[in-house]
């Protein structure tokens, strides 16, 4: 089933093309990756998804309904079964974790017993249980992404969106979450839409990666091998004289 669909999509920016023409079609349960430099159009696809800006041309389904289509938002942030971890995480410093977990459910009007059922298996399951009486600042870095994804989580999203969430993060700390991430979708099944800049994040986190142009725009999309093999050609080509890409590839 396809969870979430962009046909021919477009978002622009004071005249400047952020997204062109960008048709896509994501699995339930697939972990897609959108690779590329900053500038790209990578986060605006994530904020086109979780519904904070509609497209200037072009739909967006999810679960098979339109949400967006040519300047309109159909379907409100809310209504769409998405969650998001941003890249600066977002969680509000005067809230304990147990607070800031606790803050959608209530806007989503959870009753309080099943809240707290909900915050204590995502804590358990996130390894963050004996921190939910503790405030953002007395966490290290890591602990702050565990709480961030626990929040987006705890709304039982069918869909998770992460923007660059480890690119703070020193390398051994982010090999780690990466695996944590993966189980996590293992176990709770949710469709991942992840962002980044970095090739090996990609190819560890994804099945599927998209390489996105600098004007917004797919230049490549394939599995992990195929992706790999096509950035080791480009690399490759740009370093011999007077051959492009294409003639490498020839």
């Amino acid at each position: 089933m396809k969870v979430i669909a962009f046909r021919e999509v477009s978002k622009y920016y004071g005249g400047r093309v952020a997204v062109g023409d960008f048709s896509l079609e994501i699995e339930e349960g697939e972990r897609l990756v959108i690779l590329g430099p900053s500038g790209c159009g990578k986060t605006t696809l994530l904020r086109l998804v979780a519904g904070f800006i509609p497209p200037d041309s072009g739909s967006i389904m999810i679960g098979g309904e339109i949400v967006a289509a040519d300047g309109r938002i159909i379907k409100p942030p809310e209504e769409r079964g998405v969650g998001m971890v941003f890249q600066d995480l977002a969680l509000w410093p005067h809230l304990t974790v147990k607070e800031n977990l606790a803050f959608g459910l209530k806007a989503k009007g959870v009753p309080k017993r099943e809240r707290e059922e909900r915050i204590r298996e995502i804590v358990d399951l996130v390894q963050m249980g004996e921190y939910v009486q503790a405030k953002p600042a007395e966490l290290s870095g890591g602990q702050q992404q565990r709480v961030a994804l626990a929040r987006a989580l705890v709304l039982q999203p069918k869909v998770l969106l992460m923007d660059e969430p480890l690119s703070s993060l020193d390398l051994e700390l982010s090999v780690r979450l990466r695996g944590e991430v993966l189980k996590l979708q293992k176990d709770l099944g949710f469709t991942l839409l992840y962002v980044t800049h970095d090739r090996e994040e990609a190819f560890d986190i994804g099945t599927r990666v998209v390489v996105m142009t600098g004007n917004g725009r797919i230049e490549r999309i394939g599995s992990i091998e195929e992706v790999r093999a096509y950035l080791v050609a480009r690399t490759t080509a740009s370093k011999l004289p007077g051959q492009n890409l294409d003639e490498q590839s020839a």
